[in-house]
């Protein structure tokens, strides 16, 4: 079974960069306990079928979801939704 987790924070290695690929994605446990995981075992726990990721904003909710660069490089991303704003990468920083 598949375990689905939201995403509420990610770690870029260049925060300013809006084309630096996220490092990290983090969220809340049920006790309150923090997670954080390196992109490429996000990526493998997607692509495994063991994981799945969504964000919240405002009233949006868009799954994560993985892709491929036109450099074959994959990385997270949210799929397509009304919001304009790019959901995963406008998520504050991890602590």
């Amino acid at each position: 079974m598949t375990a689905r987790h939201r995403v509420l924070c990610i770690n870029k290695i260049d925060r300013g960069n809006r084309h630096e690929q996220i490092s990290y994605i983090g969220g809340m446990n049920a006790d309150k306990s923090r997670w954080r995981i390196a992109q490429a075992n996000a990526i493998e726990g997607i692509e495994s079928g063991r994981w799945a990721f969504y964000v919240v904003v405002g009233n949006i909710t868009a799954e994560v979801v993985v892709s491929t660069s036109v450099e074959g490089r994959k990385y997270l991303k949210t799929n397509r939704d009304s919001s304009i704003v790019d959901n995963l990468l406008s998520l504050p920083e991890c602590p």
